[in-house]
Formats: C-alpha cells, sequence, structure tokens
C-alpha cells in the first residue's frame, strides 16, 4: 500500500471548534482573551502543519501532534499560555489543543487508536507550579493520541514485522548466529 495523495488543507475556525462534541467543552478556551486560541488554530490550519501531522503518524511513529509540537511550544504567546502558573489554565489549552488535532486529523481520513504516544518526561514539580517536562519532545506535553488511516497504514510497524520474523522461526544474523535480544 502506498501512502495516499496529499489531501486539501483542512480548516477550522472557532465556530466549527465548537460544534464538534469534544469541542463545545472548552468554550472557557476558545473565548478567553488570556488563551491564545486563534494562533492555535492558524497554526494548525496550515498545509505544512497538517502534512507534519501526517509524516508524523506514517513515517516517525509518533503522534500526529509530535508534527507541529516545537512550532507550536515555539510560539511565544502559546508557550507562555502553556506555561502559565494556574495549572487549570495550561491543561485545559492543553486538552483544546488535542481536540483541535482530532478534528483535523478525522477531517483528512484518520481515526483514534485509542492509544496514546509519548511527547516527553515530567519533570518532578510542585502541582502548584506549571508542569513542564525534563526530557523527550515536547516541554508542556506528556503525551497525545495515536491516530491510523481509515483506509490503512502504508507501512507496518516494527513490532508487527518482528511479529511475524518471530512467527516465522527464530531471526537470525547476516553470519547464521541468532540476534541478541535486548
Amino acid at each position: 500500500m502506498t501512502p495516499a495523495s496529499p489531501l486539501p488543507t483542512v480548516s477550522i475556525t472557532r465556530e466549527s471548534f465548537l460544534e464538534d462534541v469534544q469541542g463545545r467543552r472548552f468554550t472557557d478556551v476558545v473565548n478567553s482573551p488570556e488563551q491564545p486560541f486563534d494562533a492555535v488554530l492558524e497554526l494548525l490550519n496550515d498545509t505544512d502543519a497538517q502534512r507534519r501531522m501526517e509524516e508524523s503518524e506514517i513515517h516517525h511513529d509518533r503522534p500526529a501532534l509530535a508534527g507541529v509540537i516545537r512550532q507550536l511550544e515555539a510560539h511565544p504567546q502559546i508557550d507562555r499560555a502553556l506555561g502559565d502558573k494556574q495549572v487549570q489554565k495550561s491543561k485545559r489549552l492543553r486538552q483544546a489543543i488535542g481536540v483541535a488535532v482530532r478534528i483535523i486529523m478525522e477531517a483528512r481520513g484518520w481515526e483514534k487508536t485509542g492509544r496514546k504516544g509519548s511527547l516527553g518526561v515530567r519533570a518532578d514539580d510542585a502541582a502548584s507550579e506549571a508542569r513542564h517536562n525534563k526530557g523527550g519532545l515536547a516541554l508542556w506535553f506528556v503525551r497525545a493520541e495515536r491516530y491510523k488511516r481509515s483506509d490503512g497504514m502504508p507501512f507496518r510497524s516494527v513490532r508487527q514485522r518482528w511479529r511475524d520474523l518471530e512467527a516465522s522461526g527464530s531471526p537470525e544474523s547476516r553470519n547464521g548466529k541468532k540476534e541478541r535480544r535486548h
């Protein structure tokens, strides 16, 4: 199976976001002048950003959000809001970003897998302070939803390929010896 041809860019607005079953739960984020929701939508509505979200799933075996996370966190307004000392406000923005990514991915022919993928390793901070990571790809996000193409993925995962090797017998290296497992 080959990768699908590029789809047209999906454009979501505040209104279409609030029409979504999950999106309507985030009126506080969408309508708050303190939240950079317009900046989030502008970034996620970009053709290249949507291509990177898909490539993140297809070619890098990472959550779609991983394809745009550095760009999101590099945006001064978004970064400032994600680092807000009011933990609940920051959490709500992160959740709303996840919903916006889902809306875009589903409109582009993807569906949720029900699994989360890692984006970072949480630092050991007090719960009352802004929560950030000490490692990984993202500073403010720990994990994000994984997606799969509704019509099937173009490549098999390493795990699937490994299972096939195991089912056909012990994998052998080029010199005929069994490979070491780590």
